[in-house]
């Protein structure tokens, strides 16, 4: 039937765009690496992608669209780590868990959460993103210091306060150690564990 056929046509067309966006963001992220945010052109992710600048236009209006969107790709993985860390029942393999997750993490897409975290104050777009994704890693290490018995009121000394604190000791140090290599990462990730372990009064 014309209407189905038109159907599968339409489908056909989003998988296939669904590539080329995929294309895009993966140039994005190449080069992010190879030149930085400013060197990099939307010529540059245009012909890295294997597409002319007016078909990446058909995607993104602009190089901060692209960078922002990969972020978001990005941040999704960040967002399924952090609910997966919330479900685990005994605390201190969350603790484990979680730090293993962040190495990868890091490993794989440090480019992309540095340049989140470089234009986080500049791209409203991009702060929003990151301060959601920041919202629920301390929710998630807030409900891991619960389990351990951390209190759960609002002073300096209780879970959500220390959950704070810890996240964005967690961000600015694995933004330095992710410069350096992946045994900087490793360390980085050893006394991040160590410091959360004995914030939560299992480890002394």
């Amino acid at each position: 039937m014309p209407g189905h056929h038109h159907g599968r046509s339409r489908r056909t067309a989003e998988r296939k765009g669904d590539v080329r966006e995929r294309a895009i963001l993966d140039t994005c992220e190449t080069l992010l690496a190879r030149k930085g945010y400013e060197a990099m052109t939307v010529g540059d992710i245009a012909q890295g992608a294997g597409i002319t600048r007016g078909a990446l236009y058909f995607y993104f209006g602009s190089k901060q669209e692209v960078v922002t969107a990969l972020v978001a790709r990005t941040v999704e993985h960040l967002w399924e780590r952090s609910r997966a860390t919330a479900r685990t029942e005994e605390p201190s393999p969350a603790v484990t868990a979680a730090m293993r997750r962040t190495v990868e993490l890091w490993s794989e897409h440090g480019v992309v959460m540095r340049t989140a975290i470089d234009l986080s104050l500049t791209v409203p777009e991009i702060g929003e993103l990151w301060r959601r994704t920041a919202d629920l890693f301390i929710t998630a290490i807030t409900a891991v210091l619960e389990r351990a018995g951390v209190g759960t009121g609002s002073g300096p000394e209780q879970a959500p306060a220390m959950a704070r604190s810890l996240c964005w000791m967690i961000e600015r140090t694995f933004y330095h150690a992710s410069h350096e290599s992946r045994e900087q990462l490793e360390t980085a990730s050893a006394t991040c564990e160590h410091i959360w372990l004995i914030s939560a009064g299992l480890q002394d």
